[in-house]
């Protein structure tokens, strides 16, 4: 049989199966030996045990698309952050960190600025313009007025999409418009594994339909920059990448050499003041990050 893991807790894996639901599972000793660990994503072949007690033995680990190293899940197809366009505001600085690390891993990533119905038509165009040229699509959504959701939800179907984002800009309730089932599932699990105080700590794929999952990862809302040099960050801004070549100086930073090709675009207004601060600030953090 085969199956998808949606959550892994203490040793144990459940798996969730089109047509029987979630397996508990362990995972042959085998994989240990090999220093192959089964993720959250990855798709296994099991062994039912107890098909009363939904119980089995994961067999077999199938090939993996991708391993993300920040969560460390499996097989992810794309990213969607998810901040309120207002209450809260948004912390740009935040998600710019999200667009990096997520660039850094190859993942698409969706913008979803959520509560639309709080900010007025020319914010939503400002909004809109600065994270327009990041390489990713930047869409609003209300949950409260039913806006936008649908074509989210095109968005997901079909793809296995980490889910990110602080508390309080709606991801429960977009979660829950996606798959209304979604909490009595978590319930299901989390009862059956005995902890369910513990559960939030931990990936966990929400199904939603036919090759359709959400993942919630917590923890998403304190990232940090991952391991790359200050000098390599311009190249995970993709509104920068066709203005390096016209920059005086090879190995520009983009910050106090003289003719470079970024600072003029950004006086002209072509790329985002927002957008360039944060790629300052976070250039400046890598540089004073100590390597070991």
């Amino acid at each position: 049989m085969k199956g998808k893991i949606v959550k892994g807790i203490a040793g144990f894996y459940y798996v969730h199966t089109a047509d029987s639901g979630v397996y508990e599972c362990k995972a042959k000793g085998i994989f240990r030996k090999d220093k192959k660990k089964p993720l959250v994503g990855d798709d296994v072949e099991l062994d039912v045990l107890d098909s009363e007690e939904m119980e089995g033995n994961i067999t077999e680990i199938l090939p993996r698309k991708n391993e993300l190293i920040r969560p460390n899940v499996a097989n992810i197809d794309q990213a969607l952050v998810i901040f309120a366009a207002e209450r809260p505001e948004p912390n740009y600085n935040l998600l710019d960190r999200f667009l990096v690390m997520m660039a850094y891993q190859n993942v698409p990533v969706i913008i979803c600025f959520n509560k639309s119905d709080y900010i007025t038509g020319e914010k939503a165009k400002e909004m809109a313009y600065d994270y327009g040229k990041c390489g990713s699509k930047v869409m609003f959504t209300s949950v409260a007025k039913e806006e936008g959701l649908r074509e989210l939800f095109s968005i997901l179907e079909g793809k296995t999409s980490v889910l990110a984002g602080p508390s309080g800009v709606g991801k429960s309730s977009i979660v829950n418009y996606m798959q209304p089932l979604a909490a009595m599932e978590t319930g299901k699990i989390s009862e059956k594994i005995g902890r369910g105080k513990n559960t939030t700590r931990h990936s966990q794929l929400i199904y939603v339909k036919e090759n359709t999952y959400i993942m919630d990862t917590p923890g998403f809302s304190s990232l940090d920059i991952p391991e790359l040099k200050e000098n390599d960050l311009w190249k995970y801004y993709p509104e920068f990448v066709p203005l390096e070549p016209s920059c005086r100086f090879r190995g520009c930073s983009h910050i106090k050499e003289p003719d470079c090709g970024v600072k003029r675009a950004l006086e002209k207004g072509q790329i985002s003041k927002v957008r360039y601060h944060n790629y300052v600030t976070l250039y400046q953090e890598l540089k004073q990050m100590k390597r070991y």
